[in-house]
């Protein structure tokens, strides 16, 4: 993930951040005292947050005024921030005492399993695998068994994301949309990219929801599309997502954060 990669970016936006309060008698030195930093780096660091127009100030000094792309700047990286800082506590979560998995096979406490990753769920069972654990109670076939003492890694690959395109209601809608190569997409021109198979599919706005519909593909996700997407080629799944117009932009920015391949098909006649 992209975030505070150059030298300072990290102090230019508590900087900003900190002008951005408004606070009329805000100095130089209460900055500093503020950020752990020495005065001298903030007068380096306000002299190019003016020269980069994030900031306004008469001769450099209070008070200092964040202007309307400074704003943008701080936001942008709030959300960069905040995205960064969900994932890292996406991960601690993992580094838990008690891990839940399925299991494949009638288990004992005591015995040690292997893990392994099946349509986005975590199976544990008696055949050897790169990733083990400890179970920790006796367990019927299919139940949620708890797990402790995780090594190894579990093996998972990685899945992609097929965007698919669409008319927006102005320029036809489904009614303009190429149904028979979204048809082909779905059941078997994924395999070109290397696609075993179609895990999940989404349909994010009306016009998609109306095409899937017309195409009886099952919508199994249909809110948040982007976070669900990532989560699921995360798990290994691979999704397909039917959108319109300009919304793709969004969800492809997520998918190059997060490092996730994709492919887009544009689905206009």
């Amino acid at each position: 993930m992209k975030i505070f990669k150059k030298r300072g970016e990290m102090t230019h936006f508590q900087i900003l951040s900190e002008i951005s309060k408004q606070e009329p008698h805000l100095r130089q030195k209460d900055i500093a005292e503020r950020l752990g930093i020495t005065v001298q780096a903030v007068s380096e660091n306000i002299k190019t947050l003016i020269e980069e127009r994030y900031i306004t100030s008469k001769d450099g000094r209070a008070p200092y005024k964040i202007t309307q792309k400074g704003i943008s700047k701080v936001k942008k990286d709030a959300i960069s921030l905040r995205k960064y800082s969900d994932d890292v506590l996406e991960t601690m979560n993992y580094y838990k005492s008690i891990w839940p998995a399925i299991a494949t096979e009638d288990l004992k406490e005591g015995e040690s399993v292997g893990l392994f990753m099946e349509e986005g769920l975590l199976y544990a069972g008696k055949s050897k695998q790169s990733a083990n654990a400890e179970v920790l109670c006796d367990v019927k076939k299919g139940e949620d068994v708890p797990l402790s003492s995780l090594s190894g890694l579990i093996d998972l690959k990685v899945g992609q994301v097929i965007i698919v395109t669409l008319p927006t209601i102005k320029q036809g809608g489904s009614r303009n949309a190429d149904l028979e190569l979204i048809k082909s997409l779905y059941t078997s021109d994924f395999k070109k990219w290397g696609i075993e198979k179609i895990d999940r599919f989404g349909a994010m706005g009306t016009v998609s929801r109306s095409v899937a519909n017309k195409l009886s593909i099952p919508v199994d996700i249909e809110f948040a599309i982007s976070s669900s997407s990532i989560s699921a080629a995360k798990k290994g799944l691979n999704v397909l997502i039917l959108v319109v117009g300009d919304m793709a932009k969004g969800i492809i920015r997520r998918l190059e954060d997060d490092s996730i391949k994709y492919n887009v098909v544009d689905a206009h006649k």
